[in-house]
């Protein structure tokens, strides 16, 4: 029996996911491992070698058909110090040094890299009706983990069970993504926590390597307008309409956050952080000269006066303990995550680098035993 000759762009596949993608007048596709895909989403897989079946951009994966440099070309133009060697690349010595010849596949290597990620970054992920309902059953248990370790009942400061989370998130669904009805008491509590200076804002702060030394996960980039954009109509209000597959877990769960601190079906805040603040007593006594806010939703008439250790105290909601040890004094307490950035921004303005920040627990709750 003759050896059936397939062509050389022909690669079969089986039992694989895709993520389509379509740039210019062409789709291209990738065959990945679905887990890994969404763990480089999220960004915890960095390695494309471990997320792709197959090193390779296809025209139709289903059919084993890959795409030409040329079609890549067209839809992702390569930078001038690439292209201009593209020509050349299949030379056999001549002129053009083995260096050469080597740093030309670096530039195109690192090329179609940067293609995959787009298509990685951006696409559409095919799967069959049972796999799709698989993977957002399973991303939904994840986000909802999430938001119940940083979300709790505002007047008891408990966790809520995974169980009610995923019930106030199936409110906001049925309700088009937005408010329970206008006069309940949980819409009544989110008017509230949004109408007074954010102070029970709905996004993690931003991290400083200025303040506290360690990066903070689950940041939210929306965090500075939180008040401004929360006073302003429906539309402009945070929505959830349920899981997708287009967005990593993380960022579902900080759109989530945000939905059920906005619109309230079940009254929640978010979990306060610990920290410790240090400053030099010298420092902490002198008057405050900064043009930093202070802390958000503050009703002290003498708010924005005082001395620098009166303003660090005015951002703190709860003080565990506080101590002065020599020449240093010390503080340890609890702040709403919205009044972090601000406070960090107080403590190194005044204390030009001489006072230190530590975030000592990211989300404080208390559970039942």
């Amino acid at each position: 029996m003759p050896m059936i000759q397939q062509p050389a762009n022909q690669i079969k596949l089986t039992n694989v996911s895709l993520v389509r993608y379509k740039k210019g007048k062409k789709r291209f596709e990738l065959a990945c491992y679905k887990n890994k895909l969404l763990e480089y989403r999220s960004g915890t897989e960095t390695d494309l070698d471990n997320v792709l079946q197959v090193p390779t951009v296809f025209l139709n994966a289903s059919k084993g058909e890959t795409a030409p440099n040329a079609e890549l070309a067209k839809a992702w133009p390569m930078p001038p110090s690439e292209s201009s060697h593209s020509g050349r690349s299949g030379g056999k010595g001549g002129k053009k040094g083995k260096g050469k010849a080597a740093d030309e596949g670096e530039d195109e290597k690192s090329w179609k890299d940067s293609i995959i990620e787009e298509i990685l970054k951006k696409g559409e992920i095919q799967v069959n009706a049972n796999e799709r309902k698989e993977l957002l059953e399973r991303m939904e248990r994840e986000i909802v983990e999430e938001v119940a370790q940083r979300l709790v009942d505002p007047q008891t400061k408990r966790v809520y069970t995974t169980g009610m989370i995923k019930k106030g998130l199936d409110v906001l669904t049925k309700q088009g993504g937005h408010a329970p009805p206008q006069d309940s008491l949980g819409h009544k509590l989110g008017k509230l926590n949004l109408g007074e200076g954010g102070k029970m804002g709905y996004g993690l702060p931003k991290g400083s390597s200025e303040t506290s030394g360690q990066a903070t996960p689950m940041t939210d980039d929306d965090n500075d307008s939180t008040s401004a954009s929360t006073r302003g109509k429906k539309s402009d209000m945070p929505m959830w309409t349920g899981v997708v597959t287009t967005k990593s877990v993380k960022q579902q769960a900080l759109e989530a956050i945000r939905a059920l601190i906005a619109w309230q079906p079940i009254p929640v805040m978010r979990a306060r952080m610990r920290l410790r603040i240090t400053c030099p007593t010298s420092i902490a006594k002198q008057s405050a000269k900064s043009k930093v806010a202070v802390a958000e939703g503050s009703t002290d008439g003498d708010q924005g006066k005082g001395t620098v250790k009166d303003r660090i105290l005015s951002f703190v909601e709860q003080v565990e303990s506080q101590d002065t040890a020599g020449d240093e004094w010390e503080v340890i307490g609890f702040v709403e995550p919205g009044a972090f950035k601000a406070l960090g921004e107080f403590c190194s303005a005044e204390t030009k680098g001489r006072g230190r920040l530590e975030v000592l627990d990211m989300a404080v709750t208390h559970t039942d035993d």
